[in-house]
């Protein structure tokens, strides 16, 4: 019963004790690096698409247009296979072809049209597409959430340096002297920096429920399924037993002959 309990932790990756947990801190450097990694991919596949319709009257853009859906499939998995290290999940298994010696004495050029997939080849492309806006969307409420409460953490410390160094005092004119609230600096340190690990800790949540929305966009527990291969019949079973047979068909007229 435990082990099938950890197997099911396992595969839901969800993360918990998000404050001292090394996957919330490996899904805020996932957040980071996901804004340039999709500018990267969506300029790759925008300019290799275009590309490729452009120089097919030369016949170039053919197969660089097979290669763009190649491109376009080793992204995604790329990208599946990074949530699933950061999250703990179980690589899918590998689906192995059995006319893999046959494609490759094929040339290139064969293999990339024998291999390519319509449905696939949209699929990949509007996930990329989806994972730039995504990438944009998920590091600008990472990046507002998680400054806004260190800001809070952080400001008694910041109040102390200035009021010693410039004598410049930000908490004059706080929201407790709107509402004549007389509290010591003190208090207020302490009411800032509770608030502000109460919004870290929400912020904690809120970037590990983007990691979850991002793993389901990115169909990383629904791999694409493969087409199957054909395996043939055995036909030459039948022939043996129905030779199998005959040698006991022949010794019943055999002994009806000689009653």
């Amino acid at each position: 019963m435990k082990a099938m309990e950890t197997t099911a932790k396992a595969r839901a990756g969800k993360v918990n004790w998000v404050l001292f947990n090394p996957k919330t801190y490996a899904t805020i450097l996932y957040l980071m690096l996901s804004l340039p990694l999709g500018i990267i991919y969506f300029t790759v596949a925008i300019t290799g698409i275009v590309l490729s319709i452009g120089l097919t009257p030369v016949f170039i853009g053919i197969p660089l247009f097979f290669g763009v859906a190649k491109l376009l499939n080793g992204i995604v998995i790329f990208e599946q296979s990074l949530i699933r290290q950061i999250l703990g999940l179980p690589n899918p298994p590998v689906a192995y072809s059995n006319h893999q010696q046959s494609e490759a004495e094929q040339n290139w050029l064969k293999r990339m049209v024998r291999g390519f997939d319509g449905g696939l080849f949209i699929r990949n492309l509007l996930l990329v597409l989806l994972r730039f806006v995504t990438g944009i969307v998920f590091f600008v409420v990472m990046v507002t959430v998680i400054s806004l409460a260190l800001g809070l953490i952080a400001l008694p410390i910041v109040h102390i340096i200035l009021m010693n160094e410039m004598q410049l005092d930000i908490l004059e004119n706080s929201l407790f002297s709107y509402f004549h609230i007389d509290w010591t600096y003190n208090q207020q340190y302490l009411l800032y920096a509770g608030v502000g690990l109460v919004l870290f800790w929400i912020a904690l949540r809120v970037v590990n429920g983007l990691m979850q929305i991002q793993r389901r966009i990115m169909y990383v527990d629904e791999p694409y399924p493969q087409p199957s291969v054909p395996v043939e019949a055995p036909v030459q079973s039948q022939y043996y037993e129905f030779e199998e047979d005959q040698p006991a068909q022949g010794m019943m007229h055999t002994a009806y002959r000689e009653l």
